[in-house]
């Protein structure tokens, strides 16, 4: 009698035993399908995704070649505006040359004017050179201030025009 209330019991856990086992494998087929799920979802989040970042990579890849293209297009303006600072720069180097001679000129004409007419003179002049000296001085500097003035003009004019064909040369190239 012992043996079969022995095996009554082994009977009886063991039939515990396998209820216990198959709820525990149900739930672990019930996580299962639910993992396989979820990964079916993210598998259709990443093929929609990938479609869309292969999308942007196109449009960026066009809008890539389309600067690019641009950029060529700008690049003879880039030239044009370099050339015309280099030119500026030749002619405001020029005008300054010219500034600076025309005020050394100036001051020159200006240091002359100050001196006076005494020491230019010779001391000694008898009373007929100074008539003559005199007469000199009132006929003949009007007349030669007259064309000195026209000639300062003329140098005016022709540095003007040299100045002229310095940019029209610059802007041929």
């Amino acid at each position: 009698m012992l043996t079969q209330i022995s095996v009554a019991v082994i009977a009886v856990a063991f039939a515990v035993l396998v209820v216990y086992l198959i709820k525990t494998l149900k739930a672990a087929t019930q996580s299962l399908e639910k993992v396989t799920q979820t990964l079916q979802e993210v598998q259709k989040t990443i093929d929609e995704l990938s479609y869309e970042v292969k999308q942007t990579i196109r449009n960026t890849n066009d809008i890539t070649v389309d600067v690019q293209h641009k950029m060529k297009q700008i690049d003879p303006v880039m030239d044009t505006v370099r050339n015309l600072g280099e030119a500026l720069s030749e002619v405001t180097y020029a005008v300054k040359q010219v500034s600076a001679g025309m005020v050394s000129r100036f001051k020159q004409a200006r240091l002359e004017k100050k001196q006076p007419v005494e020491a230019k003179r010779p001391k000694a002049l008898t009373p007929e050179e100074r008539t003559f000296q005199s007469y000199d001085a009132v006929y003949h500097q009007q007349e030669e201030s007259k064309p000195s003035k026209s000639r300062n003009w003329l140098a005016y004019v022709d540095t003007a025009i040299g100045l002229w064909n310095s940019f029209r040369r610059q802007k041929a190239r």
